[in-house]
């Protein structure tokens, strides 16, 4: 039993919900992890609320913090938009709900926002002030912080570079082409190796697992030259679980970008999430600390 107060952070994703609690000194105690519902009579509020409930029997929380699939209205922590990953999920009123039921201050926040924000908390980004974050999982999605404010755009919509890059003649978009699903598709196909053992076989010099990364890590590629050219970051960092990946997916990542820009126009620093899969835990209690 912790004796310190913590906050509790969740990090709900289309498969997962995530969860752990975050001390005053920004300490990770991984709890565990649930298997997202299906979201029906609102089973995702349902799950928070009982873990909350057992959590807060052994341990002193103080806040809670929220990441999430989703377009957010933060002020609120309501769900303005949620794609077909989480059905019946939009208008789900994640703040009131939880601020109700705890008495507690509750925090919402994008789950990729909620990434950079991790990283700017205790990652790679903490000395910077111009930082893009793309996540590369399921689908892509991106984060932009400009002097410790996220860029949300006119409607909230901005940063929504899955859909960028439609290519007519493959009916494709820059997540279909670019995401870690789709290379896990492409090595499943081939090579029935998953994403992790993939690159490993790579970096063992295996010519097939190589081709099929190199070729993916181009489609990434592309769609971080057009994130430089219109934001210019000073940082632009990848997260996702690929990010573990690390040099090696940065050595490739250094080659390709130059081929999409202007002569002299990558200058921007590339890097891994330095709390890989964990950084939107930390983001989702970003605003308890700053």
């Amino acid at each position: 039993m912790l004796t310190q107060a913590s906050y509790l952070t969740f990090d709900i994703g289309g498969t997962t919900i995530k969860y752990g609690l975050i001390d005053e000194n920004l300490s990770l105690t991984h709890l565990g992890q649930l298997e997202t519902q299906q979201n029906q009579n609102g089973m995702i509020m349902q799950q928070l609320i009982q873990t909350t409930r057992k959590v807060m029997t052994t341990y002193k929380i103080i806040g809670i913090g929220v990441s999430t699939a989703g377009i957010v209205n933060r002020e609120l922590g309501t769900i303005i938009y949620a794609g077909p990953t989480i059905p019946n999920y939009i208008g789900t009123e994640i703040k009131a709900i939880l601020s109700h039921e705890f008495t507690l201050p509750v925090y919402v926040e994008n789950d990729v926002n909620a990434a950079l924000l991790g990283e700017k908390l205790v990652g790679a980004a903490q000395d910077a002030n111009n930082i893009y974050c793309v996540a590369l999982g399921t689908g892509i999605g991106g984060a932009h912080l400009l002097n410790n404010h996220l860029q949300d755009g006119g409607t909230a919509q901005a940063n929504s570079i899955g859909y960028l890059l439609y290519d007519s003649a493959t009916q494709t978009n820059y997540e279909q082409r670019a995401s870690t699903l789709t290379l896990q598709a492409q090595l499943s196909a081939q090579l029935h190796l998953s994403v992790p053992e993939a690159f490993d076989a790579a970096k063992r010099g295996e010519s097939l697992p190589l081709e099929i990364i190199k070729n993916w890590s181009r489609s990434v590629a592309q769609g971080l030259a057009q994130i430089i050219l219109i934001v210019d970051p000073e940082l632009l960092i990848i997260g996702g679980g690929v990010s573990k990946q690390e040099k090696f997916l940065l050595d490739l990542l250094n080659q390709s970008i130059p081929a999409y820009l202007p002569p002299n126009f990558y200058r921007t620093k590339l890097v891994t999430a330095h709390n890989f899969n964990d950084a939107a835990l930390f983001g989702a209690v970003y605003r308890f600390f700053n």
